[in-house]
C-alpha cells in the first residue's frame, strides 16, 4: 500500500531580474504528483487489451485517490508524470494493447465521461475525464496514442505498420471535456514510440489562470516545442516526465528550476518515483519561488503529491506582452543569436587561470581550474569561451573539499544531440583533479561567488545546488545586452554541491 503524503518543500526569495508579480488576486491552486507507479514485469511481452486495462487501472486508483486529496486541498490543476499509466521498456509490439487512439480536440468537441459512446475503447480516457469531472479539476495526464497512418497516400512519413504510436499528453477540462492533446516530439530510446511528422505547438486555456503550454520530458532540452512556445508569449508550461537524474548537471529539480528561473516562466513538473531507474525531483517553480520534492537515499520508494499557490503568469491576464522581460531580464537582444554585430568575447580578453586541465562531466570534455585558496578570482576558457569566477569560502580554512570552475563550449553528443556554452562551479568527489565532474550528492563547504560568462545565446538557465540535493535561489541574476550573465549568491544554508550558468544553443543545434 503506497504512503501518499502532502509534503512541500518551499522558497520564496526576492529576485533582481526584472519580473513583474501579478495582482495580489492573481493566484491559483497547482498540484503536481510524483507516481510511484507499478509496473508490468514483463514489458516486452505482449498483453491482451483486457489484461492492459487491468494493469493500467491498478495506476488510475492511485490518480483517483490524489485528484481527491488535491480537490480538497483547493487544487484547481493536477499534473501526473510521463509514462505513469503503463510504465517502460515495451517494444513497439508489446505496447499494443495499452494504446487508445485518442481524438483530436481542435477538431472534435468530445467529453469521454459523458459522452462514452462516441467512441470505442477508450476506457482510460473515459476514467480520467470523469475523474476531472468528479473533482473539478483540470487534469493533465500522459498515455500512449495510436493513430492511423494513411500507408497508400504518404508512405514515405508512415511507419511500415501503418499507425503511429505517440507518447502523448491528455488534459480534461473541469467538467471533463478533452481540451488538448499534445504527441511527445523529442523522444529519448522510446522504441514504443513514434516522431510525430511535425512538431506540435500545444496549448489550452483556463478561466483561473489563463493559457498554459505542454512540453514532455527531453523536450525541455530543445527548441521545439519548448522554445516556440516561449516565444508565442507562453509562460505557464505543464511537464510531464520520466527524467533520470544526472549530477553535477541534470538532476530533475536543478534544471526544473533553471529552467524557470532562466526562461522567467512557471513550470509544473511531475515526474516518476523509482529508485532502481534513479527517478525523483517533481516540482511547481515559479521565477521567484520553488516548491519541490527530491528523495533522498533511504526514504520510502512512495508517490508524493506537492500543492501551491503560484501567480498568474499569463500575459493577457497581466495585461503584458512580454517573452522574458526582454528589455529588464536579456538586454535589448531580439535574436536568438546576441552577437550577429559584435563577436564572443576570445580567450585573449579574459586570461584562464594557470593549471587548468581537461575532465569529463556529463560526457562533454570540461577545462576546469582548481580552486586554491579560500578566497580569490579565476578564470577558464574552453576554446573562446571563457568564465570568470570570485569566490570567498566559508568558513576560511575549513573543510578540504576539492572545488573547481569548468567551462564548455561545444555539442553534446552522448544521449542526445544539443549545442551548450556552460559556465560550472563544481565539488569534486575525491581530493585529486581527475575527479572534477563526477557525481556528488554532499558538500560541507559554503560559499560566496559571483559566476559569469559571455554568451552567444540569451538561453541561460541558472543553478544554486547544495547538500543533499536542496535547491536555493539565486541572490542575484543580471544579463546586459551583449550577452554577459552574472549570478551573484552568498549566505548558502549548506555545503555548495554546483552553481551553473547553462547556455542553450539552439540555433548551433543542426550544424
Amino acid at each position: 500500500m503506497l504512503l501518499l503524503v502532502f509534503v512541500f518543500v518551499r522558497f520564496s526569495l526576492a529576485s533582481s531580474v526584472g519580473q513583474t508579480e501579478p495582482a495580489v488576486d492573481s493566484w491559483y491552486v497547482a498540484a503536481v504528483y510524483e507516481h510511484n507507479v507499478i509496473l508490468n514485469p514483463e514489458p516486452r511481452v505482449p498483453l491482451s487489451r483486457l489484461a492492459a486495462l487491468r494493469h493500467m487501472q491498478r495506476n488510475l486508483d492511485i490518480y483517483e485517490e490524489q485528484a481527491a486529496r488535491a480537490a480538497q486541498l483547493d487544487a484547481q490543476i493536477l499534473v501526473f508524470p510521463e509514462d505513469g499509466l503503463q510504465g517502460f521498456n515495451f517494444s513497439r509490439s508489446s505496447i499494443s494493447g495499452y494504446l487508445e487512439t485518442i481524438p483530436d480536440p481542435q477538431q472534435e468537441s468530445w467529453n469521454p465521461c459523458t459522452e462514452p459512446g462516441e467512441h470505442n475503447n477508450t476506457e482510460v480516457l473515459q476514467r480520467l475525464s470523469c475523474m476531472a469531472r468528479r473533482y473539478d479539476l483540470y487534469l493533465v495526464a500522459n498515455m500512449a496514442d495510436l493513430q492511423p497512418c494513411p500507408l497508400k497516400t504518404a508512405p514515405s512519413s508512415c511507419p511500415s505498420d501503418g499507425r503511429w504510436q505517440f507518447n502523448t499528453n491528455v488534459v480534461f477540462r473541469s467538467d471533463g471535456q478533452l481540451v488538448a492533446r499534445y504527441h511527445k516530439h523529442n523522444l529519448y530510446f522510446e522504441e514504443a514510440f513514434d516522431t510525430p511528422p511535425q512538431p506540435e505547438i500545444i496549448t489550452f486555456d483556463t478561466p483561473f489562470a489563463g493559457r498554459f503550454g505542454l512540453i514532455t520530458c527531453f523536450d525541455i532540452l530543445f527548441h521545439k516545442p519548448t522554445v516556440t512556445l516561449l516565444q508565442k508569449h507562453v509562460r505557464q508550461l505543464i511537464f510531464p516526465t520520466a527524467w533520470m537524474n544526472q549530477l553535477p548537471l541534470l538532476d530533475t529539480i536543478q534544471f526544473q528550476q533553471a529552467f524557470s528561473l532562466g526562461a522567467n516562466v512557471t513550470l509544473l513538473a511531475a515526474n516518476i518515483r523509482s529508485d532502481r531507474l534513479i527517478m525523483t525531483g517533481s516540482g511547481i517553480y515559479t521565477p521567484t519561488s520553488a516548491t519541490y520534492h527530491h528523495a533522498q537515499k533511504g526514504d520510502p520508494e512512495e508517490g508524493r503529491l506537492l500543492v501551491a499557490r503560484v501567480p498568474v503568469l499569463d500575459p493577457l491576464l497581466m495585461g503584458q506582452s512580454v517573452l522574458m522581460e526582454e528589455g529588464a531580464v536579456r538586454g535589448e537582444c531580439h535574436k536568438e543569436s546576441c552577437f550577429d554585430s559584435a563577436p564572443p568575447e576570445t580567450a585573449s580578453s579574459v586570461l584562464p587561470s594557470s593549471a587548468t586541465f581537461v575532465a569529463s562531466m556529463m560526457y562533454d570534455s570540461f577545462t576546469f581550474v582548481l580552486l586554491n585558496e579560500t578566497r580569490g578570482e579565476v578564470n577558464v576558457c574552453n576554446g573562446t569561451f571563457c568564465c570568470h569566477l570570485q569566490y570567498q569560502r566559508l568558513p576560511p580554512g575549513g573543510s578540504k573539499e576539492v572545488y573547481a570552475l569548468g567551462a564548455f563550449a561545444g555539442t553534446h553528443t552522448v544521449n542526445g544531440r544539443y549545442t551548450l556554452q556552460v559556465c560550472a562551479l563544481v565539488r569534486c568527489a575525491g581530493l585529486d583533479a581527475s575527479s572534477c565532474g563526477q557525481e556528488v550528492e554532499e558538500a560541507e563547504s559554503k560559499m560566496d561567488f559571483l559566476l559569469e560568462g559571455r554568451f552567444g545565446t540569451r538561453y541561460v538557465y541558472p543553478s544554486v545546488l547544495v547538500n543533499k540535493l536542496v535547491l536555493e535561489q539565486p541572490e542575484r541574476l543580471e544579463t546586459t545586452a551583449d550577452g554577459r550573465v552574472t549570478m551573484k549568491h552568498s549566505k548558502m544554508t549548506d555545503g555548495l554541491l554546483t552553481a551553473f550558468l547553462y547556455g542553450r544553443m539552439y540555433h548551433l543545434d543542426d550544424e
